[in-house]
């Protein structure tokens, strides 16, 4: 029992430990507008700011992704958290666009080295048959760290002093703290290896994956493109819009969308993988409506709305999706087969977004989001019907 007890414990601190760099990522999403007035740029560049996260998390996913399995979690942790500092210290120093740049990128090597290797670190330090409770405390350290991030900034923002600098002060006291945690947790990789057998991995998938994985990828790219809109664009069309500019508010309205996304994922068990794809289209399209009627007609009511729907869509599909595709995936595959998913994702965490970002100048922020949702209901559509014609077999 004390070792079940034990166990759990070391679980649920690595999961903290998860949560305080996933905050880091979303951190600045606030306080874009108060970059705009310091630095004096365009909605585009502030999308583009905002792409090159994604940019940082593919790379290191194709050249590291499998560094933890080689040499240990611990120091891959360890080593993402020292990006994240880095990249708050960026933010603290910024006197020009360039460290914003600079900052995001930091920020996402630090999330593209700490997604893969605390998952498996936070699975394997809890208790033997505690697979199910594990991912839970997985998942939720993911979503809900990447949903604290804005809240905790908007906040700060809003009701404390220095707005573009208290932020990344208490986020850098939390790696602090994260990296003592971390340093008290056992490693769980016994066969460690040299970093020089670290290869980079060149996206494939065995021919029994694919049909699996077309659908999947294309539902994971349209949540994801919805998740990077409303952390790149809704605290501008809040402001600008809807006159709503205060920081907590808009800091909420992301973090909701993380933190239903987590109801998403956790509810995938009861309904099963095999309905979770279907219906996870169908409720993302509700949440785009939504976010259409919202930007139609200005309704802050409207774009909570969505936020949520449209996170709880995300969470079916992409666990849906996750899970589908592993339980196709050759074992001796299946992590290569996994990284490519998470590459599609992380595309359209970016490209979209800077698509919006260019329709913005010609059309206005209303205008490029109805057609950014346009597209995106026609990709998560198509993905549907595939999925209603050739359903996922049960047994995955």
């Amino acid at each position: 029992m004390d070792g079940d007890r034990r166990g759990w414990l070391a679980c649920v601190l690595s999961g903290a430990v998860f949560a305080v760099c996933m905050a880091g990522t979303t951190l600045p999403t606030p306080l874009y507008g108060h970059y705009q007035d310091k630095f004096g740029f365009s909605e585009l560049t502030v999308t583009v700011v905002y792409a090159v996260y994604a940019f940082g998390v593919i790379g290191v996913l194709l050249l590291a992704g499998n560094a933890s399995d080689a040499v240990g979690r611990r120091p891959v942790i360890l080593t993402g958290l020292g990006f994240a500092a880095a990249s708050a210290v960026c933010f603290l120093c910024a006197t020009g666009l360039g460290w914003l740049y600079a900052g995001r990128l930091l920020s996402g090597v630090s999330a593209g080295l700490l997604t893969g290797a605390a998952t498996a670190y936070v699975m394997e330090l809890a208790p033997l048959g505690g697979a199910s409770r594990a991912t839970f405390i997985a998942t939720a350290a993911n979503m809900g760290g990447l949903g604290c991030g804005p809240l905790l900034a908007g906040v700060l923002a809003q009701y404390a002093p220095w707005p573009l600098y208290l932020p990344f002060v208490v986020h850098l006291a939390l790696v602090a703290c994260a990296v003592a945690v971390l340093a008290r947790l056992p490693e769980t990789v016994r066969e460690r290896r040299s970093l020089r057998t670290v290869r980079p991995q060149r996206p494939s998938l065995p021919a029994q994956v694919r049909t699996v994985f077309a659908p999947a990828a294309i539902a994971s790219f349209a949540g994801f493109a919805l998740f990077g809109v409303f952390t790149a664009v809704s605290p501008a069309f809040l402001a600008e819009s809807l006159h709503e500019r205060n920081h907590a508010v808009s800091g909420l309205v992301v973090a909701l969308a993380f933190f239903a996304s987590t109801a998403g994922q956790l509810a995938v068990g009861p309904v099963g993988v095999g309905r979770s794809l279907p219906l996870g289209c169908a409720v993302l399209i509700g949440g785009l409506a939504l976010l259409a009627g919202a930007l139609w007609w200005d309704l802050l009511w409207l774009v909570v709305l969505s936020a949520i729907v449209g996170g709880v869509g995300q969470g079916l599909l992409f666990r849906g999706a996750l899970s589908a595709i592993a339980a196709a995936s050759p074992a001796e595959q299946r992590a290569t087969v996994i990284s490519t998913l998470f590459v599609v994702a992380y595309t359209g965490i970016s490209l979209p977004v800077i698509g919006v970002g260019f329709l913005t100048e010609p059309m206005g922020l209303e205008g490029a989001g109805l057609v950014f949702i346009a597209c995106m209901t026609v990709l998560v559509s198509s993905a549907a019907a595939y999925v209603l014609r050739r359903p996922v077999p049960v047994g995955t």
